[in-house]
């Protein structure tokens, strides 16, 4: 199980294989990669500057990750979010699941990113031309996320 805050972009396959190397126990492994886009609505968007509170956040994901290791038998995880100045195309966030089935990998790995979506303390600026604007938690992402609560 493992959790990176960075600014850094990261190697989706070396990610996925550094974790699941020599374990032969998994039989599935879900990922998912957000990606910046370059539009907001009707709005072009230059960039999307990601902020957090050290510390607090490394330690929210933690307990994100902690729980979708209770509710499904993994036998690796993986959050990595990135923070800082990215253009679009970049890679915001990495989430990998791994467990003997794919039933398991895939649940979780949704879980995981839904939750990210409304629980990580992270905070979203979207750069116009027209200047800044924080992104608002959206009802759609609310809503992913109540399915888990009621599961």
């Amino acid at each position: 199980m493992s959790v990176r805050v960075q600014q850094e972009d990261f190697d989706v396959g070396a990610e996925i294989e550094a974790l699941v190397r020599g374990n032969h126990k998994i039989g599935g492994v879900a990922s998912f990669v957000g990606v910046v886009r370059d539009v907001a609505g009707d709005q072009p968007i230059e960039a999307m500057e990601l902020e957090h509170y050290p510390g607090m956040t490394e330690k929210k994901l933690a307990e994100i990750e902690a729980e979708a290791n209770q509710r499904w038998p993994l036998e690796a995880s993986l959050i990595v979010h990135r923070t800082g100045r990215l253009a679009p195309g970049e890679r915001i966030v990495l989430v990998v699941t791994a467990s003997a089935h794919r039933k398991a990998a895939l649940d979780s790995c949704a879980f995981l990113i839904d939750w990210l979506k409304t629980k990580a303390p992270f905070w979203k600026l979207e750069e116009t031309a027209d200047g800044g604007k924080w992104v608002d938690a959206r009802d759609a992402d609310d809503s992913a996320a109540r399915r888990w609560i009621e599961s």
